[in-house]
């Protein structure tokens, strides 16, 4: 990070606890920021002023390769974001002695300084909900309207975020039908497995083999991450998986991760856990020396890894496929990565099928249904 020191120039720390930006290098708090919905994507304009680009150089077209000084520039945004945001946090616990700490917005999705809440806070327990930034203000209306306006207790704990639509044996059926000439093109026969611990064990089995799995099961996930219903699935003991997924199917930076999913109940021998819990893969956490060899398709380039625990009564099935996993390779942990390609998380069976046919992935687990493809370029 060895832009920190300009950037202290742009953010100052008050006394109060809270901070305040330096406007002359910000544009939005003149004119506002200029926003364009071409074809439906919002496109966000240039948010800050000349005097970046006299602090830290012209900045870099998004088609450009990314450069060391891009690298560092980033190291240092998140190093001044973890120098502010604990300053916010000493300033909370000072004013209330409370060790428990709940908390959303966007930046409640920056899981590599709230990893590190433990270590460098009083706060000994932390929640942040699935769906922590804009859309997670629907959550908190609804809990309020319950208990301020309704009288409700209380009562309610968010501890999965499987609360979106499910798509039963008949919509799947019916998805399938209508890509059939599709996946018939690409050389895919398609089985049904009744019985889901035998879908588990089919799965695991080859996963092992370093196949690439779409899971597509039950509800899908509330939020930005893909926990387990609406996944995409390899074999973390894999070296090269991470560069296979982006190359085949994700098609994205290779600086960017993947994440393990582990049974929760084995989570601290495999990371240095600070919590008991990582439900909605909100925390990084450092990999235990003795285990960085043996996973290093979910590793990040400084030994941590943002990591997803799975119980038994949260996510039965996708719990019993690790299990069936750690089985064959001893390793209670799957690379998961969401169901996508440079798209939304998919959502229903129509979708999963498009993104399947569309990439280079080996199965489909949608359902009781198993599409594997016979031959893979």
């Amino acid at each position: 990070p060895r832009f920190l020191k300009e950037l202290r120039q742009l953010i100052r720390l008050e006394t109060d606890g809270t901070f305040k930006l330096n406007s002359d290098y910000f544009a939005h708090s003149k004119g506002g920021a200029e926003m364009t919905w071409e074809e439906g994507e919002p496109v966000l304009g240039i948010a800050y002023s000349q005097k970046w680009d006299e602090l830290f150089g012209s900045s870099r077209h998004p088609e450009n390769p990314i450069t060391r000084r891009d690298m560092d520039l980033a190291a240092s945004i998140q190093a001044i974001f973890e120098e502010t945001f604990f300053h916010l946090l000493k300033h909370l616990y000072e004013k209330t002695r409370m060790k428990k700490l709940c908390f959303a917005g966007g930046c409640a999705f920056n899981s590599l300084a709230n990893g590190k809440i433990f270590d460098h806070s009083p706060f000994e327990e932390v929640y942040i909900q699935a769906a922590a930034g804009d859309a997670g203000t629907a959550l908190g209306s609804a809990l309020y309207v319950a208990h301020h306006k309704l009288n409700r207790p209380r009562d309610f704990v968010m501890d999965h975020a499987f609360w979106g639509p499910e798509f039963g044996e008949k919509e799947i059926s019916e998805a399938l039908n209508v890509k059939r000439e599709a996946l018939k093109e690409k050389n895919c026969v398609i089985e049904k497995i009744e019985d889901q611990k035998i879908l588990c064990q089919r799965t695991a089995r080859a996963i092992s083999e370093g196949k690439v799995v779409g899971w597509f099961q039950g509800r899908m996930e509330w939020g930005p991450r893909a926990l387990g219903n609406r996944s995409i699935l390899a074999d973390p003991r894999r070296a090269g998986m991470k560069d296979i997924l982006n190359a085949r199917i994700k098609h994205r930076e290779s600086f960017r991760p993947f994440a393990p999913s582990i049974l929760e109940e084995k989570a601290d021998e495999w990371f240095e856990m600070k919590t008991k819990s990582s439900p909605f893969m909100n925390f990084v956490f450092s990999v235990r020396a003795g285990r960085k060899d043996q996973i290093p398709a979910v590793i990040h380039v400084d030994g941590t890894a943002r990591v997803h625990t799975v119980t038994q009564a949260a996510n039965p099935l996708f719990w019993n496929l690790i299990k069936e996993f750690e089985k064959i390779s001893r390793v209670p942990i799957l690379l998961n990565t969401s169901f996508n390609d440079n798209e939304p998380i998919v959502c229903a069976p129509g979708d999963a099928l498009d993104c399947f046919i569309r990439t280079q992935m080996d199965i489909l687990a949608a359902g009781p249904y198993w599409i594997e493809r016979q031959t893979q370029l």
